[in-house]
């Protein structure tokens, strides 16, 4: 039979259509699972073209940095990347549920022949079923600051300890609920500056209560201003020229050239003192600033910093409160940023400029220390990984204990709804409750121990009633996850389990693949 669609284009249908979904997404999830949980391994990504190295196990960098054909495949991905989005942390936990929802979709499929809009159903209930034994299990201690605060530090030190900063996870745990709590409960990460220095080891890391620039004031310019008061400004002060492109001047004799000189210098000094009339004692460009103006500024007291790139300007603007100026003709109508202190320091090997006192109390620095290249961009992902987390738990203040436990009582809820559902659905809702058990299964076995031993433990442990179990991947037992203090945002855990069970969804519905080769020039207008 001959096909109504061009030579160029594939068609893949029912059987071979859902395979291909199930094989891309499955291999994914296969792809990220060894990294899950504190025993998880790192993955190497090298690129062909470049020859840049990567060593992370966070899951959203690792999908994000392979390129894909399979369009299964990147719908993982993008969940993935909402996840790290969204809440920051638990990107490698909904790839691999959602591997797992369809790898158990499959086997339900081949073997009963249920319909995948039945298993979507049969999924619905069960999600719901989860989300709501997760929201009963979530415990609130935002009322009481000290235990809060520990929830905190306890959060931190989770999402941590599986990170390549896990053997120092008790200081950047620490570290890291610091500088959250600087903020006050805003979700806005951009206060926290993360400056990354080559050398010494990562536990020479510390967080600085101001705010951080890697520049340095200009020549003969004190190293120190107390009280500044501060105009930020993107303006060209490099040259003195007429900037005017293409411009020929045809002078006779030279002195006619000194006096354009002279012109030249004059407009400059013009610009120079209408910035001096604003009443400060620094002045920080965007873009350079050459000697004669810096001299002009130096003479009048005033110190300037050059060149502090786009990302430091508009930092530097949030954190000391005041605005970035391009004319400066009406200096009372401007916002001046202002702070208690501005000072050199030497960082390693690096002189740095620290603002401290600003006026949004917000601000910090946090400066990584590390060998390599690589181990510094890793801490950072996984610091960043756990300021992501903190901040969203301090807007949702509900916890969870992890260790697998969350995941166990999940599975136990949907178990106990599959027995109230009728026909083929339940099939569905006990995969669903299935794919929820493979988490902990996956913990134990990166860990290197008996999985089936362990999560059968556990199971048993929760399902009669010993809610607080979790798996001790330190020891290869089960224990009580709330006094190891394994606890993990709600958030964090209610956005997997929605996430992965719509991507699944998403995918269960697909019984055509159609693939085409973008239109060129050569191929008729069909």
């Amino acid at each position: 039979m001959n096909s109504v669609f061009g030579d160029q284009v594939t068609e893949e249908r029912a059987e071979n259509a859902r395979m291909s979904a199930f094989v891309g997404a499955i291999a994914v999830g296969d792809l990220v699972k060894t990294t899950l949980g504190p025993k998880g391994m790192d993955k190497l990504l090298q690129s062909a073209s470049s020859d840049t190295a990567l060593v992370t196990n966070d899951g959203a960098t690792i999908l994000k940095s392979i390129p894909l054909d399979n369009p299964a495949a990147k719908v993982l991905v993008n969940i993935s990347k909402v996840q790290d989005d969204e809440v920051g942390d638990g990107t490698t936990s909904v790839t691999v549920l959602s591997a797992e929802l369809l790898r158990e979709a499959e086997k339900l499929i081949d073997q009963y022949k249920i319909h995948p809009q039945t298993i979507i159903e049969g999924y619905r209930i069960a999600s719901q079923a989860a989300l709501t034994a997760l929201e009963n299990a979530a415990v609130d201690n935002s009322g009481d600051k000290e235990k809060f605060h520990n929830d905190l530090i306890h959060i931190a030190k989770t999402t941590l300890s599986s990170k390549i900063l896990s053997q120092d996870k008790e200081y950047f745990a620490k570290l890291a609920t610091d500088a959250i709590l600087r903020l006050n409960g805003s979700t806005n990460l951009e206060h926290i500056q993360i400056i990354k220095i080559l050398g010494g080891k990562l536990s020479d890391s510390f967080l600085d209560e101001g705010f951080i620039l890697a520049k340095k004031f200009g020549n003969n310019q004190p190293k120190k201003i107390e009280n500044a008061k501060i105009l930020i400004a993107n303006t060209s002060l490099d040259t003195d020229k007429v900037k005017i492109f293409g411009t020929k001047f045809k002078v006779d004799s030279t002195s006619k050239l000194a006096e354009l000189e002279k012109a030249e210098r004059e407009k400059m000094k013009t610009k120079i003192n209408k910035i001096s009339k604003f009443g400060i004692n620094t002045f920080i460009n965007r873009q350079l600033i050459y000697d004669y103006p810096e001299q002009l500024m130096t003479d009048m007291g005033i110190n300037s910093i050059e060149h502090a790139d786009f990302e430091g300007v508009e930092r530097l603007a949030l954190v000391t409160g005041g605005e970035v100026v391009s004319t400066f003709d009406e200096p009372e109508k401007c916002k001046l940023g202002e702070c208690d202190l501005i000072e050199e320091i030497m960082i390693g090997e690096d002189s740095f400029l620290k603002f401290s006192g600003c006026k949004a109390g917000e601000a910090c620095t946090i400066v990584l220390r590390g060998a390599t290249d690589q181990v510094l961009d890793e801490s950072e992902r996984s610091l960043h990984d756990a300021l992501s987390v903190l901040s969203q738990t301090t807007k949702e203040t509900k916890t969870v204990l992890g260790g697998g436990c969350a995941e166990m009582l999940m599975s136990k809820a949907v178990d106990t709804e599959a027995q109230n559902v009728d026909g083929k659905r339940a099939l569905a809702v006990e995969s669903f409750a299935r794919a929820l058990r493979q988490l902990p299964t996956i913990l134990a076995d990166n860990a290197g121990y008996d999985s089936s031993e362990l999560v059968s433990k556990l199971r048993s442990s929760i399902y009669n009633g010993i809610s607080t179990s979790g798996l001790d991947l330190n020891h290869g037992v089960i224990a009580d996850m709330r006094e190891l203090g394994i606890i993990e945002s709600y958030k964090l855990k209610r956005a997997v389990v929605s996430s992965a069970s719509e991507a699944a969804e998403v995918l269960l519905r697909v019984d055509n693949i159609i693939r085409a080769k973008p239109r060129t020039a050569d191929r008729q207008n069909m």
